[in-house]
């Protein structure tokens, strides 16, 4: 249980008719994800109107996806599915983190608890992980159709620093921009630069919105961490 000074103010939010204390804590999941460059006029497509600019790295934009298997947390066990793009504040240093523009789960709680505290775009759907030969697959489905599915495969070890970081997560659920201070502590890190990953697109408008960025293509890494631990803060409007 975790203990505070008096001085030490604990927010606490009610879900589904549940108390969440922040932050929250995540302390075990397994998380893959891919990293891909897409088309820059899409991605300021999909930023527009959230103050948000797309970071560049060789003329283009950057799209993350990724799937999360959440075992031990203070949300309970659930599947996530995220698709991200990196983003910055225009003319702020160090503001760089991920725009969260879709993000299913496969529980109701979490999906409530994402809306209400953070302003994630959650819905619940149908999220199936499978093994494969050297790699794992996620499939998203929605009303009996896949929306999407993502396979990644391979990866050398690497040190844990470079599975991941501390990083903000940018939402706008409801015409106000939020930051969300989000902490990783990765270990069992593989890491894969150019290819490892296998994406395709169903019927489902965000699969029309990935196409658009010019995806599916080849990712420019891929990541797979073993053992994940995080905390989410509160979300803060960014003015």
């Amino acid at each position: 249980m975790r203990t505070c000074s008096t001085l030490e103010v604990v927010a606490v939010h009610t879900v589904l008719g549940e108390q969440v204390r922040m932050p929250v804590e995540i302390r075990v999941a397994e998380a893959l994800s891919a990293l891909y460059l897409v088309d820059e006029t899409a991605a300021r497509t999909l930023l527009a109107g959230t103050g948000l600019e797309p970071v560049r790295c060789a003329g283009r934009a950057l799209c993350a996806l990724a799937f999360v298997r959440y075992v031990d947390g203070d949300l309970g066990p659930y599947h996530e599915f995220a698709v991200a793009l990196i983003a910055r504040v225009p003319g702020r240093r160090r503001s760089t983190g991920a725009y969260i523009h879709w993000l299913p789960v496969n529980q109701e709680f979490t999906c409530a608890a994402g809306r209400q505290i953070w302003g994630f775009p959650k819905e619940v759907a149908d999220i199936r992980l499978a093994r494969r030969w050297r790699g794992k697959r996620c499939e998203v489905w929605l009303d009996g159709r896949m929306a999407v599915a993502l396979e990644i495969r391979g990866g050398l070890p690497v040190p844990a620093v470079l599975g991941g970081a501390s990083i903000a997560a940018y939402t706008q659920p409801d015409g106000v921009l939020r930051r969300t201070p989000w902490g990783m502590r990765p270990s069992r890190v593989r890491l894969r630069l150019g290819g490892g990953a296998r994406l395709e697109l169903g019927d489902h408008p965000v699969a029309d919105e990935l196409r658009a960025l010019g995806l599916p293509g080849r990712a420019i890494s891929t990541t797979r961490i073993g053992v994940l631990r995080m905390t989410f803060e509160d979300a803060m409007e960014v003015r």
